[in-house]
C-alpha cells in the first residue's frame, strides 16, 4: 500500500473529525431534538443525550426497527444501532412534536 491509499482509507473513517467508533449524538433539549434528520450506517451507535430538564421517553415503532429506550430521565443517555438498512422514525412517548428520522444505510462500519 502506498501513502495515498492509507491516507484514502483514514480519511474515510473520520466524519466531522470524529473518529469511526464515536457515535453520532442526538441532544435532547426544549423538548425537541437537536437534529430533525440524520443518516448513519448499519452497525453505527447512535447516543440520544437528555440535556432537558424534563423527562423523556424516546421509542420508535417502525417496522424492523422498534426501539424504547424508556423513561430517560435528565443527564442521562442510551446508545443503540440497527443492524439492517431503512427509515427509522423516532419520537417522543412523552412529547408527541419531538420527531427525528434516521436513515440507515446498508454500508457496514
Amino acid at each position: 500500500m502506498n501513502i495515498g491509499t492509507i491516507l484514502a482509507a483514514a480519511a474515510s473513517l473520520l466524519v466531522a473529525g470524529q473518529d469511526a467508533s464515536d457515535p453520532v449524538t442526538i441532544g435532547q433539549k426544549n423538548r425537541t431534538f437537536s437534529k430533525p434528520e440524520i443518516t448513519v450506517k448499519v452497525g453505527e451507535k447512535i447516543r440520544f443525550e437528555n440535556d432537558d430538564a424534563v423527562v423523556h421517553n424516546v421509542f420508535s415503532s417502525s417496522p424492523g426497527h422498534e426501539f424504547n429506550l424508556k423513561t430517560q430521565k435528565p443527564g442521562q443517555k442510551s446508545e443503540l444501532s440497527f443492524d439492517k438498512e431503512g427509515t427509522v422514525e423516532v419520537r417522543c412517548a412523552i412529547h408527541p412534536t419531538m420527531k427525528l428520522r434516521i436513515t440507515v444505510s446498508g454500508v457496514q462500519k
